[in-house]
């Protein structure tokens, strides 16, 4: 009787980021990442599980993990915030924890 053997595959939620975020992240000044609420995001997070995220510095050629930051998936919170990068109006986001705590 043989073994059948199953590779599972991780789960990685993708980010890329602008490089002043990404170098936010990865000083631990900065613990969540924002998106939008949108059918393109709630389709990705909620209901969803992850092993890792992978937030990249832009969109960095395979292979250089320089531009890329590896943390645990954290889970998400919703919430409401005012930022510049979103507009002067208060937006609904989803807050991608990053924290390494």
């Amino acid at each position: 009787m043989g073994y059948q053997v199953v590779i599972m595959k991780k789960r990685i939620l993708h980010l890329p980021v602008k490089k002043i975020y990404f170098d936010q992240i990865k000083s631990g000044e900065k613990p969540d990442e924002y998106r939008l609420v949108t059918d393109y995001w709630i389709k990705r997070l909620e209901g969803r599980d992850y092993d890792e995220v992978h937030v990249k510095c832009g969109y960095p050629k395979a292979g250089d993990m320089s531009r890329v930051e590896i943390r645990p998936w954290r889970g998400f919170s919703r919430i409401y915030i005012t930022h510049p990068h979103f507009g002067p109006d208060q937006v609904e986001v989803f807050a991608i924890h990053l924290s390494l705590r």
